[in-house]
């Protein structure tokens, strides 16, 4: 049995950019005349020319405050739908509120690839451990497993006796679910003596999975790998067995920006990871999640050829509060823009004598002027702030350009 899932696995990054962005352009051509949000977002785009990373870095980022606000003005979706709601297979609801369609396609959250790199296959029983309640995460995992011709225990989140009973006696072979609580029910299972050891290969999510644990779960004999999926996208990436990164998903192009902004940033760089996810129902264009990542270099040694990235570091957004006043990312990366002798920027708050104070830590090649750039900090934030210059390369690559350091409580 082949180690991948299809032949697109393993196409040339050559010949999968030319094929991504041809379905690009013939999705956004229909799309637009059905999603109005859509076609304001692409104003002034010319579709025939979004060939490239390049073109496709002209469209604006649209964000999930950008989302809130559009689906409380056009119902159901915010007006970024191509598919009428009498048309899809499921509507459902995930925090915040925010709406989010399930069409009808076989596999449509792309998820059969994740559960298929984890190492199931045809005849395997998934335990399906995520939420079917509203939000999209069970039915995410569910219809991927579907699409491989396996089948499925709805189990859900919690009624952890009745899952170890029914773990008892269906003997699933895979695991859907947050690593944590597979650490749950492998725990009790050994405490009450009931045999868990059907469970071979889990596909984890929605919690980090530390090397610590990942050790712990293998040493029960369950062979782990994880994906990063959202609500709004479905699976972005996932792991493979040789679990050095997360190999992007075939349907999705995938971008990491500076933080606060549209612009991409180099590779290796860390920064907000967006997507734009090749769906003719929800055909989302430069989705910005919110959430931290970076690009890995070269291709993953499992064979696949699609990007890696580094997998979830952490959220994007780093709005604070500074005497009252919110500073946002986008007012970091602006000061930075005003002054291009400077690399990364970090604004860094904390209290000295019960005052809120702040310092904008620059990096320079050459010496610099501070006095310009605290003008400018104060201009663009309203606040008073000092401005140290450092050498470039101090700064933590971490994509943080505000660091709160301030004590809890």
């Amino acid at each position: 049995m082949s180690a991948y899932f299809d032949r697109q696995e393993t196409r040339s990054p050559s010949s999968r950019e030319l094929a991504l962005y041809r379905n690009l352009r013939a999705i956004l051509g229909i799309a637009r005349h059905r999603a109005p949000a859509l076609r304001a977002q692409l104003r002034g785009v010319e579709l025939a020319k979004l060939s490239n990373a390049a073109a496709l870095a002209a469209v604006p980022v649209m964000r999930k405050s950008d989302l809130t606000r559009l689906q409380k003005e056009t119902r159901p979706f915010g007006g970024l739908a191509a598919t009428r709601p009498a048309g899809l297979k499921r509507m459902l609801v995930s925090p915040g509120p925010i709406y989010e369609p399930e069409g009808q396609a076989k596999d449509w959250w792309g998820a059969s690839r994740a559960l298929y790199a984890a190492g199931l296959r045809k005849g395997d029983v998934v335990l399906n451990c995520f939420s079917y309640h509203l939000t999209p995460g069970g039915h995410i995992m569910e219809s991927g497993a579907h699409a491989l011709s396996c089948a499925v225990i709805p189990a859900g989140v919690g009624n952890t006796e009745q899952q170890l009973e029914a773990i008892q006696y269906l003997a699933p072979s895979g695991y859907c679910g947050t690593p944590d609580f597979l650490k749950i029910l492998l725990d009790k299972a050994r405490d009450a003596k009931i045999d868990a050891s059907s469970i071979k290969r889990a596909l984890v999510s929605g919690a980090a999975l530390p090397a610590s644990l990942r050790a712990e779960l293998e040493k029960a004999g369950v062979a782990v790998a994880q994906c990063y999926a959202t609500a709004d996208l479905g699976v972005i990436a996932y792991e493979s067995q040789s679990t050095e990164g997360m190999i992007v998903n075939e349907g999705c192009l995938v971008e990491i920006v500076k933080p606060g902004t549209d612009d991409p940033v180099p590779e290796g760089e860390v920064g907000e990871v967006v997507v734009t996810r090749l769906n003719a129902d929800y055909p989302l264009l430069r989705f910005g999640t919110g959430d931290l990542s970076a690009v890995l270099p070269g291709q993953s040694p499992c064979g696949r050829t699609n990007m890696r990235i580094r997998g979830w570091l952490g959220r994007a957004d780093q709005t604070t509060k500074v005497k009252g006043m919110f500073v946002h990312p986008s007012q970091v990366a602006e000061i930075a823009s005003r002054h291009p002798e400077l690399g990364r920027v970090r604004l860094v708050v904390w209290r000295e004598k019960e005052q809120d104070v702040m310092v904008l830590r620059a990096e320079s090649k050459s010496q610099c002027n501070a006095a310009p750039i605290a003008d400018t900090l104060q201009s663009i934030t309203k606040l008073r702030g000092s401005v140290e210059i450092v050498a470039a390369g101090s700064l933590p690559n971490d994509g943080k350009v505000i660091a709160d350091e301030r004590p809890v409580g």
